[in-house]
């Protein structure tokens, strides 16, 4: 990989299946060549463990809930002159590192983010944004200049940094110890001066697991962090406004957490617990002390991930009849050692889903005739030979998909 050796770091806490699913994505990166620093809790790296390539990881204990303390730990064991940042609940794209490294190659970046697609897999979760002082989101044009008074927000599932430049700004805010710490590093590198820029093709899936501080239907069961760390980012990066921008955090969380009530994924007395939570939150935060510590010299030699690319990706096809035969043919592939994109399709108008496997394939579903593509029609006529072409050809960029030649 040329243009910079890049470490990616994956913090984990009560998720090893999802962390598992995330390394098995890191493992079949379409160019071998990056690091991976597992930062996770006994859990985690027990599952981290379980894999093949679990001697080419390197794996450090999580020392407590906060997760800027583990990012902070993973830079310090990073060797790359890169690095780069993704959830335990995500699984990037074959090409993302690539895409990661090619950003940096021949510039003077000093950050990067990217699309994060949520959990249908297909669309935006997360797109090109900018934030200011008080924590406000501004969608931006990928390409446009960020206003004054404006940084690039950083997606802390999708972000990468020059080393240099956290060796300028430092680490991760360790007050924060889960909300904003990502943002409140965008407003540190912008203030710096630092050039940044948002990377189309560094794609990354994002799952939205369960998690101690959410349920898997993303119902909150505390609101102390975000609270917390609100109080601390408002008090750093806009003191005036601090009061005014608590009171709107808190109204924020309430119109959320009732529509939740009204949903029935709540009730009353939990609503009022919650909100009890973020006042705690918030009143913990306006005593915490900002602790950014410096970025030191990599203390360990870059160890690759991979040592060798994997042979290009498989497209295996059929009717959603089918899906079972499919699926076996593709765990027996990539237990070979074989990337394999499987696209299952029904006689319907149903829209498409894509998701990374357990298997560790990736699975495209949905009907013949729906939108894969959110922004197209809502029924759209294909032949099925043509379907799958047209499919093939909508991720060929980011799954490294080639000639149709490779599809069965």
């Amino acid at each position: 990989m040329s243009g910079g050796r890049l470490s990616v770091v994956v913090v984990s806490a009560g998720r090893p299946d999802a962390l598992l699913r995330c390394l098995l994505g890191l493992s079949q990166q379409a160019k071998a060549g990056c690091e991976v620093i597992v930062v996770a809790d006994p859990q985690g790296q027990a599952a981290a463990r379980s894999l093949p390539v679990a001697g080419a990881l390197k794996l450090l204990p999580q020392r407590g809930a906060n997760i800027s303390a583990a990012r902070n730990a993973g830079i310090a064991a990073a060797a790359g002159d890169i690095i780069a940042f993704i959830d335990d609940d995500a699984v990037p794209e074959p090409t993302w590192s690539q895409a990661v490294i090619r950003a940096f190659s021949g510039s003077d970046l000093a950050a990067i983010s990217g699309p994060v697609l949520g959990r249908n897999g297909i669309s935006l979760q997360w797109g090109p944004m900018a934030v200011n002082g008080a924590a406000e989101d501004i969608p931006s044009e990928p390409n446009a200049p960020i206003r004054a008074g404006l940084v690039r927000k950083l997606q802390g599932t999708n972000m990468a940094f020059r080393r240099d430049a956290l060796a300028q700004v430092g680490g991760f805010d360790e007050a924060m110890h889960f909300y904003l710490d990502d943002t409140d590093m965008a407003i540190r590198v912008g203030q710096a001066g630092l050039p940044t820029a948002w990377i189309p093709g560094a794609v990354v899936h994002h799952g939205f697991k369960a998690s101690s501080r959410r349920t898997e239907a993303r119902v909150p069961l505390s609101l102390f962090d975000i609270g917390a760390s609100s109080a601390v980012y408002l008090r750093k990066h806009a003191p005036e406004e601090q009061a005014m921008a608590l009171h709107g955090l808190e109204a924020a969380q309430s119109t959320r957490l009732l529509r939740m009530v009204k949903t029935r994924k709540l009730d009353a007395e939990k609503m009022r617990n919650l909100l009890e939570s973020l006042r705690d939150g918030i009143a913990a935060g306006q005593a915490r002390e900002s602790t950014v510590p410096h970025v030191q010299i990599p203390s360990s030699d870059f160890d690759p991930f991979q040592r060798a690319d994997p042979p290009p990706p498989r497209l295996l096809s059929g009717r959603s009849f089918q899906l079972p035969r499919l699926r076996a043919e593709a765990k027996a592939l990539v237990e070979q050692g074989q990337p394999v994109s499987l696209f299952a399709f029904e006689p319907t108008p149903r829209k498409h889903r894509v998701r990374f496997t357990d298997g560790a394939w990736w699975e495209h579903t949905g009907g013949l005739f729906g939108p894969s593509d959110r922004s197209g029609p809502r029924v759209q006529f294909f032949s099925f030979k043509a379907r799958v072409a047209a499919e093939a050809r909508r991720i060929s960029a980011t799954r490294g998909v080639g000639a149709l030649g490779d599809m069965d």
